[in-house]
């Protein structure tokens, strides 16, 4: 935990089913809680793009990369999660019939599964994560980026300067990233992932405080962080308004007037096709520059609604939530002293 290491690389994360993924320089680490109280661990190295193609390692370049390494690490975090909580179902499903005397096809089938999920090393396969990938890019690409576009299309009528319409469209992006985040919050089982978002912050904080990671000590800190991925996401919203505005008059589709079905899908091109150039500038922004300088006004201006989101993206966490976020960055540091170790040998 020296400071220059600290200095180096900011340790951050995110919450998934009963648990808490943690990332590393090199390395990172997943602290799973079982339903019979066991914190189940997996720490790995991390191979992602800029790993291994640093010549990409560049400003404005290194964000969009960045994003798709954090989206794929994150997948393999949450499906790890929940490989263990289907086991854990499996097993008390099992369990439940043995207890009650029946021997049906119901329990012979739990019983092969889990067998079947132990026999696969209990993961999902990539092909499924691919797949999930896949859908998930889908559906977001469908939802915040072209759904936004047909309802501004609606405006044309009324509103003929285009850098309106592009701010109004950003807007709407915005609205329907809240009221889907605030919406879904109620639901059970996202709420405890909240609060496990939660300990993931309070657990940072505390580190990059410099103090011993215990319950009681990380448990005092707050559960708002600078590096949120929902700060992040708004400043990908804010920055996203600012370049489609500024470019707007550019673009090559006057003479359509946005009014059919032809110009709302060229419109839609061209808000993909400068989604990297976004990203690129919001990393820079809300990632990089955030990070170094979370005590500089603009900073905190800058994040300000992100932190508002966190109000319904974290929640207070328990006590035993806390330890997992712990135990997930601690397994971190035992990876990466392996590693140390590991070259020391070598040399």
């Amino acid at each position: 935990m020296a400071d220059k290491e600290k200095k180096e690389f900011h340790y951050g994360g995110q919450a998934v089913i009963e648990g808490v993924m943690m990332r590393g320089p090199k390395d990172y680490g997943i602290a799973v809680r079982k339903m019979n109280g066991e914190i189940v661990t997996r720490k790995e190295d991390v191979e992602g793009i800029l790993g291994r193609l640093k010549w990409l390692n560049k400003p404005f370049l290194r964000g969009t990369l960045a994003l798709i390494d954090s989206m794929v690490l994150g997948m393999k975090a949450l499906m790890f999660s929940a490989d263990i909580a289907m086991k854990d179902a499996m097993e008390a499903e099992a369990a439940e019939g043995k207890n009650s005397g029946k021997q049906d096809k119901a329990l012979e089938k739990a019983e092969a599964d889990l067998e079947t999920v132990e026999k696969k090393g209990g993961s999902i396969n990539d092909l499924t994560l691919n797949t999930m990938m896949f859908v998930g890019l889908a559906l977001g690409l469908a939802i915040f980026v072209y759904i936004p576009i047909l309802i501004t299309r609606q405006l044309n009528s009324h509103i003929h300067v285009r850098w309106e319409l592009t701010a109004i469209e950003g807007l709407v992006k915005i609205v329907i990233f809240v009221g889907y985040v605030y919406a879904i919050s109620f639901m059970k089982d996202i709420r405890r992932v909240f609060q496990y978002h939660g300990a993931e912050h309070k657990t940072i904080n505390a580190y990059e405080s410099g103090v011993d990671l215990t319950v009681d000590n990380v448990k005092r800190y707050s559960k708002v962080h600078v590096r949120c991925g929902t700060s992040f996401i708004f400043v990908v919203l804010i920055t996203n308004i600012i370049v489609y505005a500024l470019i707007a008059d550019q673009l090559p589709y006057g003479s359509l007037i946005e009014h059919n079905i032809l110009s709302t899908f060229i419109r839609w091109l061209y808000h993909i096709a400068l989604l990297p150039f976004v990203a690129g500038i919001a990393y820079e922004v809300g990632v990089k520059f955030a990070g170094n300088h979370k005590d500089s006004s603009f900073t905190k201006l800058l994040i300000f609604p992100g932190l508002l989101m966190q109000g319904i993206t974290t929640r207070e966490p328990e006590p035993d939530m806390i330890e997992v976020a712990i135990r997930s960055l601690e397994s971190v540091f035992e990876k990466e002293a392996t590693r140390k170790e590991e070259e020391i040998e070598v040399v």
